[in-house]
């Protein structure tokens, strides 16, 4: 016969979630820093897997996300990054080098044009951001 040990369902919970926030600050420390400054700033991560896991896991906690890819699928980095527009009241212009090919990018609502230029090459896309995350992808 096996004894199974049972802990009261608070003991449980509180585990779990200690587990959850020991996770999660992990995740924020593997991040890299971020750059910019009030309501607009952005961060570009690495493909290593702790930054890239930490990257991809924030996504949904910022408005915009810019990902960076040729068109085989291999991930592009340091590419010159510009974003035009927002309301006219908004400072939301910004332009970087992308040093990772997955960028976050926290801006007001609006919409914005962004462009991308790599290997020679510029792609533009126009995104509203507003209401929920949003993710560009750019393949070159």
């Amino acid at each position: 016969m096996s004894h199974v040990l049972q802990l009261p369902l608070r003991r449980v919970l509180l585990a779990c979630a200690c587990a959850a926030g020991a996770v999660a600050a992990q995740a924020q420390s593997a991040m890299p820093a971020w750059q910019g400054a009030g309501p607009t700033r952005y961060v570009c991560g690495d493909i290593g897997s702790d930054e890239s896991g930490a990257m991809r896991t924030a996504m949904k906690d910022h408005p915009l996300a810019l990902l960076f890819a040729r068109a085989d699928g291999a991930y592009l980095a340091n590419l010159d990054v510009a974003i035009r527009g927002g309301d006219a009241n908004s400072s939301a212009a910004m332009a970087f080098r992308a040093t990772g090919p997955v960028c976050l990018i926290d801006i007001p609502a609006g919409r914005y044009t962004i462009d991308a230029t790599a290997e020679g090459q510029t792609k533009s896309q126009t995104v509203t951001v507003g209401g929920g995350s949003k993710t560009a992808s750019f393949r070159f």
